[in-house]
């Protein structure tokens, strides 16, 4: 088989996941696409050793031992990740990430200035009324 067979592939895989991070809004979508990249990373590693151990007269499977490697961190990525993603969720009721955003940088949800206590409440009725 050539190495151009799963080359293309991983970077499909990849894009995809890279695709995802980008565009989705949904934090556990944001971790099953990271997932996709390292599974993409994954791919190339045993590939290219496959492909470098028939030219090698001594095969060492470096790049199937860096993808247990990396299994082992993705696995623990994916349960820390989601475990923030749990504990977010609890407190603010949403995994929206626009919107973990906005109160990270202190503006409330309805564009109020959570960080300014002199305009407070009242002073918004006032402005209203």
């Amino acid at each position: 088989m050539h190495l151009a067979y799963p080359a293309v592939l991983s970077a499909l895989l990849f894009c995809t996941g890279l695709y995802g991070v980008l565009a989705r809004r949904n934090a556990i979508l944001v971790l099953m696409s990271v997932e996709l990249m390292l599974n993409a990373v994954n791919l190339n590693l045993v590939a290219f050793d496959v492909w470098l151990s028939k030219a090698a007269e001594e095969t060492l499977h470096s790049g199937q031992a860096l993808t247990l490697f990396t299994i082992a961190i993705a696995a623990a990525e994916i349960g820390i990740g989601l475990a923030i993603v749990l504990a977010v969720h609890r407190n603010s009721g949403t995994s929206d990430i626009d919107k973990l955003r906005d109160t990270a940088e202190g503006h409330a949800p309805d564009g109020s200035d959570t960080d300014n206590p002199a305009t407070g409440t009242a002073e918004k009725a006032e402005a209203t009324a």
